[in-house]
């Protein structure tokens, strides 16, 4: 049972003033009956619960696949830079924030969330999650650029990356997947070996596979079965 003021923050109808004022107006109604009292509890799986006529599905927690486009920043908030959050605006969920980072000119698969839990599960380095990288490189990399890339490389300030996985998709084309997530870290392990990196597409996360039905700057919902196997 929930009090139906957070019942209705949770479904992002606003701020716990803003729903008080809506519930006064008689914006809200159960199971058919106008109720004005924020403390009023609801089942939040039996109970029906309108605003303004329309019924309201409760689902705390929500998950959207972004194909992120270069040029936006993968923050919530930017002073100079568009935001991954605001491609998501039409969702009405405003609590949405970015599992994980991509550099500004990275484009591809960012998971959009409000569940902290499953962010902070993904993210744990503990946790070993995968993530493959389309890269496109300054020039093809041999076979000890390879072997080198799957052992571990140093890639500045003694830091030395965890084993990487390298399949080779052409001569200047690579699906690179590691287990880490540091600072730049795909284009300084190629760096390392003596290349350099010119476009880089995030393609899967967890098992978690980028649409590619999705163009750059589009989402979708995740589906059920999508949703379990990320929490696994």
């Amino acid at each position: 049972m929930l009090r139906l003021d957070k019942f209705l923050c949770e479904m992002n109808i606003g701020t716990r003033s803003q729903v008080k004022k809506e519930l006064k107006q008689g914006a809200v109604t159960v199971n058919g009956e106008t109720v004005t009292k924020p403390e009023y509890k609801v089942d939040e799986k039996k109970d029906r619960v309108a605003y303004k006529g329309k019924m309201l599905e409760y689902r705390r927690f929500v998950y959207y696949m972004l194909n992120k486009p270069p040029g936006v920043v993968s923050a919530t908030r930017d002073n100079v830079h568009g935001t991954v959050t605001e491609l998501l605006k039409d969702t009405g969920y405003g609590e949405l924030f970015p599992v994980g980072r991509l550099d500004r000119d990275t484009r591809g698969l960012i998971l959009m969330t409000n569940d902290g839990e499953l962010a902070h599960c993904l993210l744990s380095p503990g946790k070993h999650v995968e993530k493959t990288y389309d890269v496109e490189l300054e020039k093809g990399l041999s076979r000890e650029d390879v072997r080198r890339l799957e052992e571990g490389v140093d890639i500045g300030g003694g830091r030395r990356t965890l084993p990487a996985r390298v399949r080779v998709l052409g001569e200047k084309r690579i699906y690179l997947t590691i287990t880490e997530g540091k600072f730049h870290q795909v284009k300084r392990m190629m760096e390392a070996v003596g290349n350099r990196v010119v476009s880089l597409c995030r393609v899967s996360m967890g098992g978690l596979k980028l649409d590619e039905a999705l163009l750059p700057g589009e989402y979708r919902e995740l589906t059920e079965e999508e949703v379990g196997m990320l929490k696994g």
